[in-house]
């Protein structure tokens, strides 16, 4: 007798249902904040029975950490524009168009991780690892002489990124694109 021996499709089924999972929780937390985001909303906008989410993801929070940990699968890398400014710039306008979107996932996904102790240990996974993809730009910059060997890669991103937070999701003001390009290009300037 043989076995018959399965191999594991990339992809699949279980992807797949993750995949339209994920998406409508995105959409669903965008449009209605946490306090509207609910497993009968995720399970009609997904077309994935409630008894599946309540297996796999357990509660709403459980959903919202699954979106997060997918931040991780993805295969984002900072743009390699041939200069730190450039870099940061795209960097930038990457984070002003995320935080200025409307509905803005970005945004909902911050207020909503103020609501679960696993929400927020789930951003705070996601934001070390994009800080770290994005300490590559830095590289670069070091590797093409520009910039010192001794820059504190996360420092210089904060630098960069931290006035487009404060002024769109703390204060709630508008910023111009042209505004978000300026506070990267203060930070070149700060390690040249």
């Amino acid at each position: 007798m043989t076995e018959t021996v399965r191999a594991s499709r990339p992809g699949g089924r279980t992807a797949r249902v993750r995949s339209d999972v994920l998406a409508a929780v995105e959409a669903e937390l965008a449009e209605h904040g946490y306090d509207g985001l609910t497993m009968d909303a995720v399970a009609v906008r997904s077309g994935v029975h409630r008894t599946t989410l309540y297996r796999r993801w357990k509660t709403v929070a459980g959903l919202l950490v699954d979106l997060l940990a997918a931040g991780a699968d993805d295969a984002w890398e900072p743009a390699d524009t041939g200069s730190l400014e450039g870099d940061l710039i795209a960097v930038n306008r990457e984070v002003h168009a995320a935080l200025t979107a409307r509905p803005s996932v970005t945004q909902a996904v911050i207020a909503a991780s103020f609501r679960t102790t696993e929400a927020a240990e789930a951003l705070t996974r996601f934001w070390e690892d994009r800080y770290a993809r994005t300490a590559r730009v830095v590289e670069r910059a070091v590797a093409r002489g520009e910039i010192p060997a001794d820059v504190d890669a996360q420092q210089l991103l904060l630098t960069a990124t931290a006035p487009l937070y404060h002024q769109l999701v703390l204060l709630r003001q508008p910023m111009t694109r042209s505004a978000a390009d300026h506070h990267a290009r203060i930070a070149a300037a700060s390690v040249r």
